[in-house]
């Protein structure tokens, strides 16, 4: 995958003045988010990989590091910490849960 990514061409949501223009650009964001998705998911399938035990998957200490990282990324871009804490909460634990069939998948 190239490092960087392609968003399709958008209005600028402070420049829309129609609905379509909004869900044009909402709509080519969410293409994005799914290839950072994606992305994030295979690092998901390295961690499987490479954790000894599936004791380990579920890690609570780093849990809150990601959301606490997300939360101080959040502020300066723009982001509502109403949105981010959720969003990135329930990623999280469907990551785990994702890790956790790829690591049963890959050792039985």
């Amino acid at each position: 995958m190239s490092d960087e990514l392609k968003i399709d061409a958008r209005t600028a949501p402070e420049a829309c003045e129609t609905m379509v223009q909004v869900r044009q650009g909402v709509d080519a964001l969410d293409r994005a988010l799914v290839t950072l998705l994606a992305e994030r998911q295979r690092y998901m399938n390295a961690a499987a990989r490479i954790k000894p035990s599936r004791d380990v998957v579920h890690d609570d200490a780093r849990i809150e590091d990601v959301v606490a990282k997300v939360l101080a990324a959040a502020g300066p871009a723009g982001l509502s910490p109403a949105i981010a804490e959720p969003v990135w909460r329930t990623l999280i634990d469907r990551c785990i849960a994702h890790e956790l069939a790829v690591w049963d998948r890959t050792r039985t």
